[in-house]
């Protein structure tokens, strides 16, 4: 048995990141909603520093990763922490990826969700690259909205994420990415009045080469004024954060 993994440690590669964006969506939502009054505050320019690894097991397809951003929509808390880890394999012209993700967020843990994935994905240089991902909740607690941490006490087990994305080279160093996603809420979120909603995702990446990358898109969401808080700027505003933005992110991979 150690004799066996001895090559797969050989040819382990660790590979990281680091990004900043001009504003951080999750499946179409804003992450950044606090103004200093605790209340939502509107704004297209709510940069957040972004960075994570990845541990690839050689040839045996098992990878183990984290990725971390800055956020602000959970009092007390001012960071994202993800942990995952899964399988990759091939059959025939299909690429396969299995796997566990769980969101943790240290000093506020209301918002810690854990989900099970996975994606099937083909593509050429002729037609480019389409994948198809399926995510499924299986922790009660689900991004504030449910959970046994001071939250509703409702249950967000089950609620699924569904994911269609789309990528192609249309200029030397110019890819096109399109995404639509689903969000099915589970029928204890949807009691509370929080309905299930659509993401979008349309834009381009320019690649300068040496793993620098500039990305622009819009994102967004529907079902805007279901998700809605009050506003900070007061007067009976309010501010959802399905608002549809334009996103620069630059992007360094090593």
């Amino acid at each position: 048995m150690i004799a066996a993994t001895v090559p797969a440690l050989a040819s382990a590669q660790l590979t990281a990141n680091v990004a900043l964006t001009s504003n951080y969506k999750f499946r179409g939502q804003d992450q950044d909603l606090l103004g200093q009054s605790g209340l939502a505050k509107d704004g297209t320019f709510k940069p957040a520093i972004q960075g994570g690894f990845d541990f690839a097991f050689g040839e045996s397809g098992f990878y183990v990763g984290n990725w971390n951003s800055s956020v602000r929509w959970l009092p007390g808390n001012s960071i994202e922490m993800d942990f995952y880890g899964g399988y990759k394999f091939s059959t025939q012209s299909l690429a396969w990826d299995i796997g566990g993700l769980t969101y943790q967020y240290p000093g506020n843990t209301r918002g810690n969700t854990t989900e099970l994935y996975g994606s099937v994905s083909h593509g050429n240089d002729t037609f480019g690259s389409l994948t198809f991902k399926y995510s499924h909740t299986v922790s009660q607690d689900y991004f504030n909205f449910a959970g046994t941490k001071a939250g509703s006490g409702r249950d967000g087990r089950n609620t699924a994420y569904f994911n269609l994305a789309y990528s192609r080279q249309v200029l030397p160093q110019v890819t096109a990415k399109a995404a639509l996603g689903y969000t099915r809420m589970s029928g204890d979120i949807r009691s509370l009045g929080y309905p299930s909603f659509a993401d979008y995702h349309v834009g381009a990446a320019y690649d300068f080469g040496s793993g620098l990358s500039l990305a622009g898109a819009v994102q967004g969401a529907n079902r805007s004024s279901a998700y809605a808080t009050p506003s900070e700027a007061g007067g009976g505003q309010t501010f959802s954060p399905n608002k549809a933005r334009f996103i620069l992110t630059l992007t360094k991979s090593m």
